[in-house]
């Protein structure tokens, strides 16, 4: 088998040239001449010329054929009671630099050497600082410090009698800017959505409520979702917490960035393109990315329905694991949640990968830069010793996955906007705006061809995934990019860059499979790696498994910019 997936090359824009391209792209005349090229490196082209016989993608696919809708918070609860409760009670904790945990934040508030009140104001003007810094962290969209207190100190009453609701009771958790929470606005990062503050929660948010979490408030994000660094010229981009002057990566930047420099041990993030994973990876944490469906999408903003998951970004894998066992599990006001196993974490608990196998296609595994290869290649090295077996696969038409990813995702992102873009093209940053106008240079013909394409991708993965238990890539082609001083106004339009770090993230969105991103090493200025493990539907547990492992052998180093000191 042969591997066609190729670089592109394209014009790197920003400022006064990426909003000439707008304005060119925009124009009737003008913007077909402009989107031809564009679209042919973003691989619309191939996914045109790709013939199709296969019916158009359904996430009737991942079904298990079991309606579970009547006992979703019941296998919540369950799972939350088999997740860690003592710190250093996950199967093995990570070397080097300790990130304080959930676990840690138990203890402490049992011993009673601190309580949850005097975590959030701690939390809260760790936040200030960190605005205070130049360059500002801008890790937050907004705060509201008196719906934080007043959490906490109702937190702080439940552990003083006693009666706490579990293991996230008064732990401080940070909720992208993507998902309804009272009483804060819905921005999507964007200027011009928000203006009141929403009514009710999203079912995520509520399940954190339930579970006592204290809710920072709403972190910031690369507006819209559309996009992979971060970059947000509307309210500040967000800073990496090892090196400021590199991106976050995105679009759950302010979520990975939270968790990554210390103010909370958990987040909310949304994934449609790798938004979960990409964003963990730079700020070295942990994130996951569940199977579709798996977690309900209820009070998220719409804007990429079929590709699109909530999961959480954790300091360890043992976080991610009490986030993922909060949010997971039927809704019964999401029909598409309403489908599937009882979620598990036994497998999770396993102090070992005896008996697991990992698939490695070795052209596309070593596709990313020499430092992000050979740290991966050392985490798999750790899964070996740890008793997994690694098994060569091929996955045909990798070079597909980039333009049907491109036409589903920006397809639908369009559909979402189609009721803002005539009044407010204006106001999006230059970058989203550009990504629109191309958008709408697309046809339903395109769109409906890319989930055939899609339908036959997944297939590719299924048959992959039969003999092994997950498939190991670098989670990014690369580490994280500088911030552009001319894009932190305007946004950038980088498309080779884009490819580079979504080379191996945008599969799991396309098939639904559950993917988890885990700290693998450092490049040689310090900053992180991902490795990351992709799975069969609804096998989080075995994921979170071989994350563990991997954890236990990599030594974590301190962000440069750690809040919590």
């Amino acid at each position: 088998m042969t591997y066609k997936l190729k670089p592109v090359s394209a014009p790197v824009a920003s400022g006064g040239m990426l909003r000439m391209l707008c304005v060119l792209a925009e124009n009737p005349v003008t913007g077909p001449l402009l989107a031809g090229p564009l679209l042919k490196s973003a691989g619309v082209v191939d996914v045109r010329n790709a013939a199709a016989c296969e019916a158009p993608w359904t996430p009737l696919s991942l079904s298990p054929g079991t309606d579970v809708r009547d006992s979703g918070r019941a296998r919540t609860d369950a799972a939350t009671d088999a997740a860690p409760t003592e710190s250093g009670a996950a199967p093995g904790a990570a070397r080097g630099f300790q990130f304080r945990t959930c676990a840690d934040f138990q203890a402490a508030y049992r011993e009673g050497s601190t309580d949850p009140e005097a975590v959030a104001h701690k939390a809260l003007d760790a936040c200030r600082k960190g605005d205070e810094l130049d360059p500002k962290m801008r890790i937050f969209i907004a705060q509201i410090a008196d719906d934080v207190l007043a959490q906490a100190r109702a937190s702080s009453a439940r552990w003083r009698k006693g009666q706490p609701l579990g293991p996230l009771d008064g732990v401080p958790v940070a909720v992208k800017d993507e998902v309804d929470m009272v009483p804060y606005p819905t921005t999507v990062g964007t200027r011009f959505l928000g203006n009141e503050p929403a009514r009710t929660d999203a079912c995520v948010v509520e399940r954190l409520r339930e579970a006592g979490a204290v809710l920072l408030g709403k972190a910031n994000m690369h507006e819209f979702g559309m996009g992979v660094t971060g970059l947000n010229p509307h309210h500040g981009s967000a800073r990496n917490p090892y090196d400021p002057r590199h991106c976050t990566g995105g679009s759950s930047s302010g979520s990975a960035a939270a968790v990554g420099a210390g103010l909370c041990p958990l987040a909310v993030g949304a994934d449609g393109g790798g938004s979960i994973r990409t964003p963990a990876s730079f700020c070295g944490v942990v994130g996951l990315k569940p199977t579709f469906g798996r977690v309900s999408e209820r009070g998220a903003a719409p804007v990429c329905w079929s590709l699109a998951h909530l999961g959480p970004i954790g300091a360890t894998v043992a976080d991610v694991t009490l986030g993922y066992a909060a949010l997971a599990g039927s809704d019964s006001h999401d029909a598409g949640s309403l489908q599937q196993p009882a979620p598990s974490l036994e497998e999770w608990k396993l102090p070992h990968a005896q008996g697991l196998r990992l698939g490695i296609y070795r052209p596309w595994f070593e596709d990313a830069t020499a430092p992000v290869v050979e740290a991966c290649r050392k985490a798999i090295g750790h899964l070996v010793q740890a008793g997994a077996e690694v098994v060569e696969v091929e996955i045909p038409e990798l070079e597909l996955i980039r333009g049907v990813h491109l036409i589903t995702i920006v397809s639908e992102m369009a559909a979402a906007h189609m009721h803002y873009y005539a009044a407010h093209h204006a106001d999006y940053g230059l970058d989203v705006r550009l990504n629109l106008a191309l958008a709408r240079k697309l046809t339903n013909t395109d769109y409906v061809h890319a989930q055939r394409l899609r339908t036959r991708l997944c297939g590719h993965f299924v048959r992959a995934l039969n003999n092994v238990d997950a498939i190991v890539t670098p989670t990014t082609g690369m580490t994280a990019p500088l911030l552009p001083g001319k894009a932190l106004s305007s946004g950038q339009s980088n498309l080779a860059e884009t490819v580079q770090i979504m080379l191996y993230v945008q599969a799991a969105n396309l098939t639904g499979f559950p993917a988890i991103t885990v700290p693998a090493g450092y490049d040689p200025a310090g900053l992180p790696i991902g490795l990351q493990l992709m799975g069969r539907p609804w096998e989080e547990d075995r994921l979170l498994r071989l994350a563990a492992a991997v954890e236990r052998n990599v030594e974590r180093r301190k962000p440069l910019v750690f809040l919590k000191d």
